[in-house]
């Protein structure tokens, strides 16, 4: 009697129950648990718990925009879980104060039909600086006065992709401060990548956001990466979009959640502020220089595009902005990215857009344009599905980043006129060779699915499900996963085959999500049993912090590999760090030495085995709780 009235209670209030829903609401305290340090005081969650993390972020105590954005999903989960959606809201109020850059002083001189100066991405980080070339046509911007006349505003209302949280660098660009130095608290905005597809975080230079030449060298940072007679003082941002896209997706459910429970009303200023950063997000379908898209060869010879000529409508690798300090001038830039990865494609986020009343952006072509991207991105799949069911890397407008030649046998069958490239943006490591990828993009594919019942994303699923059911491994409560894939062929003969396996948490729960969502809309069992045995496996890793499975980082040898500076350049960084010919990753991040543990390092460095680490990453645990609810919320009873 007593457990039916404390059942009873639990529905009046909103509150959900069952094994699954259990497993979410343990593993969310132990995320929210301050002794387990997931987050800052100021409330941001960091990379990872551990500071001896080298991965995108080069540091743990640094966060993305992807962190950013499970954090946002984590508590549309817990708001579907407690009927209480205010934690959904701080969520997204504290990613508005500090990871969207309010800094942007100069972006009323941007000129849209002169969106930037081009310059040759290189192969190597030794091929830098590039040279800017002015005699290089670019096309129109179509969206920025769109999007001026929606909001009232010169302002990019998107997320910048690395925050040093605790200022470890010491740049201090925290919001509106200009490398205000060590003595700054943090948070700080900083960028890392810069300098083509070989440029892995172990051959990255750290630089600030806003680069007024008080660190680096004469020209700051400037010089390294772009050639030009003269440097202006300036501020620079770059969004990761898959970031942004999972923020909107996160805010579908929300508000179905908050709907289902009679309180969409406490979430609705939220969802509005996200549907216009799903407006700014359209950057992710443009050509780094707004060139035409399709057959676009040869930098001078390929056209600027004039109107929507310049977009291909997918979810590129990146977009950035920037513009110069006021006390320099009065201009800005903004480029978008010619290169698609499927793995950061997003249908859930183009149907939100483009079909929920409520995330329906005020650009007057955005409900459009958000319409043809989702058509895009299930024509994209379909062209990249190996005859095994995975996917195969992207395509790209400008092949090798400054509108090459293709080899021949990419000629003949292209995707809207654009080149099948098996290691879209870089390939330190070869960026599809992460089975994640797949669990990642194909989620959301099956989220739209099991929303919409479309028939296209029904075939697509149904080979790539088939396909995980032969290569995802659980037996005696454990499982294995895919971890390295390696490719043969093109378009539209390419075939996948699992090189290395691996115990990865987030990847074993994505795919666990995405095989749920398949199985609750078709109906497939055997989909619904690995689903439920993948995430049974992943619960007896459970610990006092969340999910653990000690791992040996294979490249963790990599701590003494040359940085390149071209010679004679030197500068310094905050600390006293010195940047020369002469740098290596450590070298130029000494501060790695004091970590607790650098031992570690310190044995491999000696020529020793690399030892087991522990890792807890935000993205990680959040997702396995994320799929710990989704299940229960399917099928818990």
């Amino acid at each position: 009697m007593q457990k039916a009235t404390i059942l009873l209670l639990a529905l009046v209030a909103g509150i959900q129950a069952g094994t699954y829903i259990d497993r979410f609401k343990e593993q969310y305290e132990k995320i929210h648990n301050s002794a387990n340090g997931y987050f800052s005081s100021e409330g941001i969650p960091f990379h990872a718990v551990e500071t001896l993390v080298v991965e995108a972020p080069d540091y743990g105590h640094e966060t993305t925009s992807e962190a950013y954005s499970y954090y946002l999903w984590l508590e549309a989960v817990n708001g579907y879980v407690t009927g209480d959606f205010s934690s959904f809201n701080a969520a997204f109020n504290n990613l508005e104060t500090y990871i969207i850059p309010t800094f942007q002083p100069t972006l009323s001189g941007y000129n849209t039909w002169k969106p930037a100066t081009y310059a040759d991405e290189k192969d190597l980080p030794s091929e830098y600086p590039s040279w800017m070339q002015t005699g290089v046509p670019v096309g129109q911007d179509p969206i920025y006065q769109e999007l001026k006349a929606a909001y009232n505003q010169d302002f990019m209302y998107s997320m910048h992709w690395l925050l040093d949280v605790e200022n470890k660098y010491g740049f201090g660009d925290a919001q509106g401060q200009c490398e205000a130095g060590p003595t700054e608290a943090g948070p700080s905005l900083i960028n890392t990548f810069q300098r083509g597809p070989q440029e892995s975080v172990w051959r990255t230079i750290p630089q600030p956001t806003c680069d007024v030449f008080k660190y680096g060298g004469k020209n700051g940072f400037l010089d390294l990466f772009v050639g030009d007679n003269s440097y202006t003082q300036q501020w620079k941002y770059t969004a990761a979009p898959d970031a942004d896209a999972r923020v909107v997706q996160a805010t579908y459910w929300a508000i179905q959640w908050a709907k289902e429970k009679n309180v969409y009303d406490s979430i609705s200023s939220t969802v509005a502020k996200v549907s216009k950063m799903g407006d700014y997000l359209r950057y992710t379908m443009y050509d780094k220089y707004f060139k035409k898209v399709g057959n676009c060869v040869g930098p001078y010879v390929c056209p600027g595009g004039s109107g929507k000529e310049s977009a291909h409508y997918l979810i590129n690798w990146y977009f950035a902005w920037g513009g110069a300090m006021p006390n320099a001038g009065n201009w800005a830039w903004i480029i978008g990215d010619g290169a698609a990865h499927f793995g950061y494609q997003n249908p859930m986020t183009a149907y939100a857009l483009s079909q929920v009343d409520e995330l329906k952006p005020k650009g007057a072509t955005s409900v459009e344009d958000w319409a043809t991207s989702l058509e895009r991105q299930l024509e994209l799949y379909e062209f990249l599905q190996t005859s095994e069911g995975a996917f195969a890397g992207g395509v790209t407008n400008s092949w090798n980043g400054r509108y090459d030649t293709p080899t021949s046998n990419l000629t003949s069958d292209t995707f809207h006129g654009m080149f099948y490239d098996w290691e879209p943006v870089y390939h330190d490591p070869p960026s599809n060779r992460w089975y994640g990828m797949q669990a990642w993009s194909v989620d959301r594919l099956a989220q739209y699915y099991y929303i919409t019942k479309d028939s296209k994303a029904e075939s697509i699923l149904k080979k790539w499900v088939a396909w995980v059911l032969t290569v995802v491994k659980v037996e005696n409560g454990d499982f294995q996963m895919p971890d390295h894939l390696t490719w043969q062929g093109v378009p539209p003969e390419i075939h996948v085959n699992v090189g290395v396996y691996t115990h990865e948490i987030g990847t074993a729960s994505a795919t666990a999500r995405a095989l749920s969502y398949w199985a609750a809309a078709s109906g497939d069992s055997e989909a619904k049993a690995l689903a439920k045995g993948l995430l049974d496996a992943l619960y007896n890793y459970a610990s006092d912090k969340g999910i653990t499975i000690p791992e040996t980082p294979d490249q963790y040898g990599r701590f003494e590999e040359p940085v390149y500076v071209p010679a004679g350049w030197t500068g310094t960084y905050p600390y006293g760090d010195i940047i020369n010919s002469s740098a290596t990753f450590v070298g130029i991040r000494s501060w790695f030495k004091q970590d607790s543990q650098w031992s570690k390092i310190q044995t491999i460095l000696d020529g020793g085995d690399i030892p087991e680490f522990e890792f807890h990453r935000f993205w990680a645990q959040t997702d396995v709780a994320i799929a710990f609810g989704v299940y229960g919320i399917l099928f818990d009873e």
